[in-house]
């Protein structure tokens, strides 16, 4: 019988260990559920982790916040999430207006975090599911730049609900709806009329906003 030379060992592999992508792609779809199941607010990266059967901390080595999980498993990028979230830097004067702004350009823009986040607001409207996640998502977005200075919690809730629900109306209305005169105007004659009733809502929360 002939004998066959052995093959040589494989040399370890270095870096990351194999099944990187599966595992992501694992936290993504446990994600994806516990999003679904209990909505933004309720759900936790523990949760998460548990559910996908990985550390806790892994999941933060894929993704740094659960905002950007939540952005990942929507498909909306992580510079969109700080260009609404870097809205609340400046003075606070002109908050309305930034906000308002930041957020038409998010969701109105040709990129693709604007086709996902308009595919979230029709699952929205037709499924109660769906409109606790795109509400609490908005709402946790408003609330992180008024957490620092809001002094009557129950106040910043209601002003913080009171603005999400007059940007997801705008974008309705201009996006979904699609009401003629609110349809046909210009970003910036939107943000022109927008920005103050914003600005009287939210200025409260950020009174101790800097420049």
């Amino acid at each position: 019988m002939e004998d066959h030379p052995e093959e040589p060992a494989s040399p370890a592999r270095r870096g990351r260990r194999p099944g990187q992508n599966t595992t992501r792609q694992a936290v993504l779809d446990a994600a994806r559920r516990r999003f679904a199941a209990d909505g933004f607010k309720a759900t936790t990266i523990r949760a998460i982790a548990a559910d996908a059967g990985v550390d806790a901390a892994l999941v933060m080595q894929f993704f740094r916040s659960k905002d950007e999980l939540f952005g990942a498993v929507m498909s909306i990028s992580p510079e969109a999430l700080s260009r609404i979230a870097n809205a609340y830097r400046g003075p606070a004067e002109s908050v309305g207006e930034r906000v308002a702004r930041a957020h038409l350009a998010v969701w109105e823009g040709d990129q693709p975090d604007a086709d996902a986040l308009r595919a979230m607001l029709r699952g929205a409207i037709a499924n109660e599911k769906a409109n606790t996640l795109l509400r609490e998502f908005i709402e946790a977005r408003l609330s992180e730049g008024a957490r620092q200075s809001a002094s009557d919690r129950r106040d910043a809730e209601v002003r913080v609900a009171l603005a999400a629900s007059m940007l997801v109306g705008v974008v309705v209305g201009r996006q979904i709806v699609r009401v003629a005169a609110l349809a046909e105007e210009e970003t910036e004659a939107i943000v022109r009329h927008v920005g103050p009733a914003l600005q009287a809502i939210l200025e409260p929360l950020g009174h101790d906003s800097r420049s």
